[in-house]
């Protein structure tokens, strides 16, 4: 599907990866929706790159029909609200409080299901793009971290790791309505996440990247959705942005 006059939703759009896709994609000549409950952040990047803001919670069925009420139409979608939290099965306090655990899948897994399948409602109900019969791209978000989680990443590895888990048969659902759905796991990134590390697990970290041995730039995975987007037969897979990586 072309890029260019396309409608596209992203999510966590106000930083990190959500900004440098936005970016991206309102450079190549998309209609750029950001979503956030940062609003602030949200709408200066929306000015910078002729977008629209909207402040959502994508754990809210509301929250996220609002969005989806305010679009005549959606082509995509790209998934990249998240949290990230460290915390041990049974740590120096006991066991890891219920609600943690909770938490991160209810903001990572939950929120991507949430605002997949009410965008795929949508784009279900529209005219397709092209020849081939194209309506909607979905493209989530999962991490290296759903197939080499480390110490401390029970909860973050089970919601990204679901996430991966459920593009396949996402894509076999939807395919009947024209839509696409793929993941990108991205590996180590330079995003605000990665920036409260200090510079030595910094370091380490790079050090482990085969090639090149850096973090990787926020642009690459913009890069990367719209290739996806753009190459239609890209569809019901799973796709690693690590350099090589391979969590130990």
């Amino acid at each position: 599907m072309e890029i260019k006059n396309k409608v596209v939703l992203i999510t966590g759009a106000a930083s990190g990866l959500g900004a440098a896709t936005a970016r991206e994609l309102a450079h190549r000549g998309a209609k750029v929706f950001l979503l956030d409950r940062n609003i602030e952040s949200a709408q200066k990047i929306a000015h910078e790159i002729s977008g629209v803001a909207f402040e959502c919670d994508v754990t809210s069925e509301n929250s996220v029909q609002k969005v989806v009420a305010e679009c005549a139409e959606i082509h995509g979608v790209i998934n990249c609200a998240g949290v990230v939290q460290g915390a041990r099965i049974v740590g120096k306090n006991g066991a890891m409080p219920l609600e943690d655990f909770s938490r991160i899948i209810q903001i990572n897994l939950i929120g991507t299901f949430n605002v997949m399948r009410l965008v795929a409602e949508k784009m279900s109900t529209q005219q397709t793009v092209n020849d081939i019969g194209e309506r909607g791209v979905i493209i989530n978000t999962a991490s290296i971290a759903a197939f080499e989680g480390q110490f401390g990443q029970v909860a973050y590895s089970a919601s990204k790791g679901a996430i991966a888990s459920m593009t396949l048969p996402a894509a076999r659902e939807l395919g009947q309505f024209g839509i696409r759905v793929m993941t990108i796991a991205p590996g180590v990134m330079q995003t605000p996440m990665m920036a409260g590390m200090t510079e030595e697990i910094q370091k380490s970290l790079s050090a482990d990247i085969p090639f090149p041995k850096q973090l990787g730039d926020p642009k690459n995975f913009g890069e990367l959705c719209a290739h996806i987007f753009e190459n239609n037969y890209l569809n019901g897979s799973t796709i690693r942005l690590d350099g090589g990586l391979r969590l130990k």
